[in-house]
């Protein structure tokens, strides 16, 4: 059986801790190094075969949208909660932008909701 894999990119190259929640549920997490990470987070997840990404900068969208433009993606973004993430999740979207949020609650919460609705990968 395969693993859910998420992508992480954030503008000021955090993710640590939203990866270590990804890591508790069960996923693979895999952190862009560097700042402005949140461009590069479609390229990642293509290259990676991800099952999602999450993009976090002040706005919540640049990396979001930009992932959504080059390989249609399925994005929802200006999200500032781990519920707006869970429904996100819920509603089929592939790439989530969040507001800076690297916290562990949301990467345990976002894994935990895809393998309830979809199964293991």
């Amino acid at each position: 059986m395969g693993q859910v894999i998420v992508v992480i990119g954030d503008r000021l190259g955090k993710g640590q801790k939203v990866a270590a929640g990804v890591e508790a549920a069960g996923g693979k997490a895999i952190v862009i190094p560097g700042v402005a990470a949140d461009m590069k987070l479609g390229d990642v997840m293509n290259a990676e075969g991800a099952t999602f990404g999450i993009s976090f900068c002040g706005s919540g969208g640049a990396g979001a949208i930009t992932a959504q433009n080059k390989y249609k993606y399925k994005a929802k973004h200006g999200m500032r909660s781990v519920d707006e993430g869970v429904t996100a999740i819920n509603e089929g979207c592939t790439v989530l932008g969040f507001g800076f949020m690297d916290k562990e609650e949301l990467g345990q919460k976002l894994v935990e909701t895809y393998i309830k609705k979809n199964g293991q990968p």
